[in-house]
């Protein structure tokens, strides 16, 4: 079970529009974090890429900038 409550078993696996969708970007944003392997995605088949919900909400905590102390 994740910190949300929510288990791997009923994870939602997202297409790239949707990712796109969930940052406010582009899809060929999305697609050159794949491409650069910045972000953690699931690859089905020849060219199918999935990011799981689960993954992407922690890929994105894991991205917050801390404010200076001062």
């Amino acid at each position: 079970m994740t910190s949300n409550g929510r288990t791997a078993a009923n994870d939602v696996l997202l297409d790239i529009p949707s990712v796109a969708e969930r940052l406010g970007c582009s899809t060929r944003y999305v697609r050159r974090l794949v491409l650069e392997r910045r972000i953690p995605f699931v690859k089905l088949g020849g060219s199918k890429v999935r990011i799981s919900a689960i993954e992407l909400e922690k890929w994105i905590n894991d991205q917050r900038v801390n404010r200076a102390l001062r």
